[in-house]
């Protein structure tokens, strides 16, 4: 992680060295996935720009 600059995901302390940090967070990146693949877009949910009454309000 040092090399690539990255943080982990979860940082539990563990030492067992038996992929157990994997499974941990395995939920979490099927979580993001679920979420970022759900979204709707702009596009999809209809809105083209800001509303001018929107801006009054």
């Amino acid at each position: 992680l040092a090399h690539l600059g990255a943080r982990p995901l979860l940082a539990l302390d563990l030492r067992l060295g038996e992929g157990s940090g994997a499974a941990l967070a395995w939920p979490l990146v099927v979580g993001a996935v679920a979420l970022l693949d759900g979204m709707a877009s702009f596009e999809s949910a209809g809105i083209s720009g800001r509303d001018a009454s929107a801006a009054t309000a």
